[in-house]
């Protein structure tokens, strides 16, 4: 039975909306708002403390089909409102996005490196042979546990497991972030076979808007912290002898255009495909990979596609293979992965699966050696460790965790001098120490855990709020002081203490007014 307590549909939708998008979009329109001023003014301030972005949408799945055909949201409010008019979103929020022609019709944008932020994993079950209570006990028995919330579509279902925070894309260390998260997403597509979960859909795209008719299965409660997801995918990968992180080596020494794999695949004619098998596109598109990988120029790989695809029985459309060699072309990826070689194999020539898919000397996965055998991890690493251990402990209305140093060590597993280099060039801890002697307590938090406590000190204080805050920054005045940003935090305290003030004042007008 599905978790529902709020007083009506559109409650509920809200609830939905704002537990998956967390701050990824402003929280009004910044244009044509309907909300009170005043609302609109706190919002804006907040809002400045996270960065924003915007998703994608489009009200009928037919606008796939030439380009696409949608447009850009950047706000809370024109998402919730306009819900039951999308069929389709992005619930995953994107930095870059912009309109393809004058007319603001065709939306571009949505490619992975221009994610801003992870806010779910999505799940498509392209069939209706499975009841809601299988797809739950499959979650809970084989996956990583309850999911946030179930859809029903036209065709089957999507699974949402939202991220208790969101996971925080960036361009550093090659997409790291972003790998880590596709893995994650391809361990959970797989830990749902037996509810027939498509490993071939994409990770981070366009999935079906929760409206007031589709939503079956809602739990705001059953969130996830991106630590437990990555620890999880870890211990799944580790089941299977996979490695994580990706990074190209050296070019192979052979063509892997005369690999006997690859010429058995070139000589099929009989392609076509089903829903969640690999069809004509993505069978293309590998061949283009192995192109691409092997060194040759596009025309070369345009020039062979098309060779191949005119002796398919049904041949995909001339002007495809153009936006398919582009797009493997395009940079954003490595070469073919082996797995998705060896099940075209499979699928399409099923007498040769005892050919050895092999990519020569190119290794696409490289052994992280274990934290214990390396003698000293990197700081940034131990930074992120300590973030993700105390932000899974907190709550918003109390944000220090409070340790002694040597138990911090001991749980995370940090040396004691390893953690106070840390401390000294961090940006993102905080620590401060109340009491002396025996009666000394030590306090852990996080920036970002700070502010939300201030936020959240905000809306619980009303008015009180201004006057608090500053007593309360004046009083952790060591321990933030270093902070990038410090000051910005100041300034906007005193325009808080403006805003009561003023609502102070204009709330006295009122009863005034309304007693005369």
């Amino acid at each position: 039975m599905a978790i529902f307590s709020y007083a009506t549909k559109q409650d509920k939708l809200t609830t939905i909306i704002e537990t998956i998008m967390h701050e990824g979009l402003l929280t009004y329109h910044p244009k044509s708002s309907a909300a009170p001023l005043d609302l609109q003014y706190r919002a804006k301030q907040l809002d400045k403390l996270h960065k924003k972005g915007a998703v994608f949408a489009v009200r009928d799945k037919s606008h796939f089909e030439s380009g696409v055909k949608g447009y850009i949201i950047t706000s809370n409010e024109t998402l919730i409102n306009q819900a039951n008019q999308i069929s389709h979103f992005t619930p995953n929020v994107y930095r870059r996005y912009y309109y393809a022609d004058d007319k603001r019709q065709t939306i571009k944008g949505f490619e992975e490196k221009n994610l801003l932020q992870i806010n779910t994993f999505v799940i498509d079950i392209d069939t209706q042979r499975h009841s809601v209570n299988d797809i739950l006990l499959a979650c809970i028995n084989d996956s990583i546990g309850e999911p946030t919330l179930i859809l029903k579509t036209d065709r089957g279902y999507q699974v949402y497991f939202v991220l208790a925070a969101p996971i925080f894309i960036s361009n550093n260390r090659k997409f790291i972030s972003l790998n880590v998260a596709k893995r994650i997403a391809d361990n959970l597509k797989r830990s749902l076979a037996t509810v027939d979960a498509d490993i071939y859909c994409n990770d981070f795209g366009f999935f079906r808007m929760p409206n007031h008719q589709n939503v079956v299965w809602f739990n705001e409660h059953a969130t996830y912290h991106p630590a437990k997801l990555i620890d999880w995918s870890q211990r799944i990968d580790d089941d299977k002898g996979r490695q994580l992180y990706v990074v190209p080596t050296k070019k192979q020494q052979t063509s892997l255009l005369t690999s006997e794999w690859f010429l058995q695949l070139i000589q099929t004619t009989d392609v076509k495909g089903e829903k969640g098998q690999i069809g004509r596109n993505n069978y293309l598109f590998t061949l283009a990979l192995v192109c691409y990988q092997d060194g040759r120029d596009q025309s070369y790989a345009f020039d062979l596609l098309d060779q191949f695809n005119s002796r398919l029985r049904t041949p995909l459309p001339v002007k495809d293979l153009d936006t398919i060699v582009e797009s493997a072309y395009s940079g954003r990826y490595h070469g073919p992965k082996k797995e998705y070689v060896e099940q075209l194999i499979e699928l399409y020539a099923p007498q040769h699966t005892d050919i050895k898919v092999s990519f020569g000397q190119t290794a696409w996965y490289k052994h992280k050696k274990a934290r214990e055998d390396r003698e000293r991890s990197h700081l940034d690493e131990w930074e992120e460790d300590i973030t993700n251990w105390i932000t899974a402990e907190k709550h918003v209305s109390e944000p220090f965790i409070w340790r002694t140093q040597k138990e911090l060590c001991n749980e995370i597993g940090i040396s004691n001098s390893s953690l106070n280099k840390l401390l000294k060039q961090s940006k993102k801890l905080l620590k401060t120490t109340t009491g002396k002697g025996r009666n000394a307590k030590t306090g852990w938090t996080t920036v970002n855990l700070f502010i939300s406590y201030i936020i959240w000190l905000k809306q619980d204080m009303g008015v009180r709020f201004a006057k608090s805050i500053r007593a309360l920054v004046e009083e952790q005045i060591e321990i933030i002081e270093h902070i990038a940003g410090y000051e910005t935090l100041i300034t906007n305290i005193k325009k808080l203490e403006q805003e009561q003030l003023v609502i102070e004042q204009l709330t006295m007008k009122e009863t005034l007014l309304g007693t005369g």
